[in-house]
Formats: C-alpha cells, structure tokens, sequence
C-alpha cells in the first residue's frame, strides 16, 4: 500500500501521526512528512484510520 497526501490540503494538524507515529510526523517547522510512504501490511488498518481521521481529506492510499 502507498501512502499519498496532498499537501494542498495538508494543515499538519497531527491526527495522522497520532495514529502512526512511524508513518507521519509534524516537525517543528511545522509541515507533516511522511517517514515511509509504502509500510508493510501491518499498518493497512492505522493507515486507514489516518485516512477517515484527516480532517482535511489530504490523506489517500494506493492498493
């Protein structure tokens, strides 16, 4: 699974990291990165739950 965010959309509000600290995290410049953009499968459902918990809709996900 590939982990896509449009940062158009991205505010870097966190909700993402706060459910995959390992996939996502909000530097102290304030912009959000994404520390590994294909995880294995053991986080398809944090991954998913990042997805529905983006405030912003920036978050999406290729199968």
């Amino acid at each position: 699974m590939k982990v896509k965010v449009n940062y158009d959309l991205c505010t870097s509000n966190a909700v993402c990291m706060g459910l995959a600290p390992e996939i996502f995290e909000v530097r102290d410049d304030g912009y959000l990165y994404v520390l590994n953009d294909q995880p294995g499968p053991e986080f398809d459902e944090r991954l998913r739950q990042a997805v529905r918990g983006c405030p912003n809709g920036a978050i999406s996900l290729e199968e």
